[in-house]
């Protein structure tokens, strides 16, 4: 078949993230990306093989764009505040892409190979910036991932939880210190009692 003129790839994948980042991801199907797009349904597959594909292109969007967010924070911030900057950069792209976000979060152990490599860039971007602290081998996973459940569990005040007048960013940065040095306690008492 041939794709109809004028409609391209790129202008499906931004419509979706359009729909899932102000509707929400539930809300991303052919049908309302046709719609979106004043076309019929079939006219996408021309372009994707179903809403499967779709969302695959959609949560490499995703992690490209947050590789290139982790790019950009890692630049400015000495090696000790890479972990805070990486986290500002996380909760932002949370923030203005919220349905890319979501995509982002499953293991990509089962999607492409460029997905699982960009999830590893960012894995191991993380995983150096704990090294920068000491933290190490296993224990570096382990950070990582309380630190990533961290990130996400700020995505509260993004659905309106947090509703005291108090600075939510100054609360995020007070509990990743916290988390921190609480890391680099854990530790340096590990490595005395080895």
């Amino acid at each position: 078949m041939t794709p109809r003129k004028g409609l391209q790839l790129e202008t499906i994948l931004n419509t979706a993230a359009a729909i899932a980042d102000t509707k929400g991801l539930e809300q991303v199907t052919l049908a309302s990306v046709a719609a979106e797009l004043g076309v019929r349904s079939p006219s996408l597959y021309n372009h994707v093989n179903g809403l499967p594909e779709l969302k695959e292109l959609l949560a490499t969007r995703g992690l490209k764009l947050l590789n290139d967010r982790f790019a950009a924070a890692e630049k400015g911030a000495p090696k000790g505040e890479r972990l805070l900057a990486y986290a500002d950069a996380y909760l932002a792209f949370a923030e203005e892409c919220p349905g890319l976000y979501e995509l982002t979060l499953k293991s990509p152990a089962g999607g492409t190979d460029l997905q699982q490599e960009l999830a590893s860039s960012l894995v191991a971007k993380m995983i150096e910036a704990m090294q920068t602290l000491g933290i190490r081998g296993e224990e570096a996973i382990h950070a990582v991932r309380g630190f990533r459940s961290l990130l996400h569990g700020a995505s509260i005040g993004q659905k309106g939880g947090f509703g005291m007048p108090v600075d939510v960013k100054a609360s995020i940065h007070f509990v990743l210190n916290s988390y921190i040095r609480g890391l680099v306690v854990a530790v340096d008492e590990s490595s005395r009692t080895d």
